[in-house]
């Protein structure tokens, strides 16, 4: 895919998102934390707009009846069922072998 310019990074801040198209496809690009990422917009399960789903974290494995918040503001939940997904790569958190959600590069240029 070519490059494509979506806002100037002042319009961008920290914990901000956008949804944007490009060439047909609908993609979400995110700020966390001054790391830019950019996923498409439609959760493999059934088509949800996953980019409008919340920015978290997730439970980390731990022991029967302990629970640990881990990956804050790193995994990205559809909106319709609460799939996540792990906003750095695209894969899911319950099966990332098989199943995940294109991630796309970004990049700041001058």
């Amino acid at each position: 895919m070519a490059s494509f310019v979506v806002a100037p990074l002042a319009e961008l801040p920290p914990g901000s998102r956008r949804i944007v198209e490009v060439q047909g496809r609908s993609i979400g690009v995110f700020n966390v934390r001054g790391e830019l990422f950019a996923l498409r917009n439609a959760c493999p399960h059934q088509g949800a707009p996953l980019c409008l789903g919340s920015l978290d974290g997730t439970a980390a494995p731990s022991a029967p009846g302990v629970y640990e918040w881990s990956r804050d503001g790193e995994i990205l939940s559809c909106p319709w069922h609460g799939w996540e997904f792990d906003i750095r790569t695209g894969k899911s958190v319950f099966n990332p072998h098989r199943t995940r959600v294109r991630a796309y590069e970004v990049t700041v240029e001058d």
